[in-house]
């Protein structure tokens, strides 16, 4: 029997990427997945919904609410990504980072929990980043964002477990999406080496050796939904093919 039989899932962000990814594992394993994005993410249930409006964020909890009476599971994946340094930090693209990684996350969870409350149950996922955690030199602001939703995750997660709700945090790696390979575009042409190359140096720092694909990311956070993560919450479950491994072994 699917592991979800039955459950209402909302994954945020699932245009494409992880969210998508996330999306397609979550119905395999039997949840009436609500997928929403902007745009709006292909398939006939879907919804449009910006993350950085409110009210748009209102209105599609409340359409999920009206349609399927309840919600199981929360995914957000909705993310962006810059690059920049703490002395080269522009004030817009601080602000949309924050606004769309952190704020948006904040603004689906508010809307969500009182539904998981009225519940006594429900489980969520927030999608961070390993940079939470090891943040590039040209990653400050991503950074940023990502730690903070670590710590958005961990708050919630205090708050809401006696009553029954479960807040992890997921922290991919690299991970082989359309992100991904525009990052590799960006840095061939910084480096002045082709994208190929930039593939090559980047997966050098992985301790496998390769780029994740988005269904091994969105298999971890099956794992956090699902039942087998019963007694799992507060975490933030990094998922890097090993990269922090292999940066401390350069660094001995």
């Amino acid at each position: 029997m699917p592991i979800l039989n039955s459950q209402i899932a909302l994954v945020v962000g699932a245009a494409t990427g992880i969210g998508a990814a996330v999306a397609r594992r979550l119905a395999r394993e039997g949840a009436a997945v609500v997928a929403c994005g902007w745009p709006r993410p292909e398939g006939p249930h879907s919804l449009a919904c910006d993350v950085t409006q409110d009210g748009q964020v209102q209105a599609t909890v409340a359409e999920v609410l009206r349609r399927h009476g309840r919600i199981d599971i929360l995914v957000n994946a909705a993310g962006v990504i810059a690059k920049d340094s703490a002395a080269t930090i522009v004030d817009a693209v601080w602000d949309r980072q924050h606004d769309i990684n952190l704020k948006g996350t904040l603004r689906v969870m508010r809307a969500v929990l009182p539904a998981m409350q009225a519940q006594g149950r429900g489980s969520i996922v927030n999608i961070a980043s390993v940079a939470a955690f090891n943040a590039g030199a040209d990653s400050a602001s991503y950074a940023a964002s990502k730690a903070a939703v670590v710590a958005l995750t961990r708050s919630a997660a205090q708050s809401y477990a006696p009553q029954g709700i479960r807040v992890n945090a997921l922290c991919p790696g690299w991970v082989d999406t359309p992100m991904a390979a525009a990052e590799m575009t960006e840095m061939a042409a910084e480096q002045g080496i082709t994208e190929a190359e930039a593939r090559e140096r980047t997966v050098a720092r992985i301790g496998l050796g390769r780029m994740a694909s988005a269904d091994e990311i969105a298999g971890a956070c099956l794992f956090l939904c699902g039942p087998d993560a019963s007694f799992v919450t507060g975490i933030a479950l990094v998922v890097d093919g090993g990269s922090r491994v292999a940066a401390g072994a350069r660094a001995v």
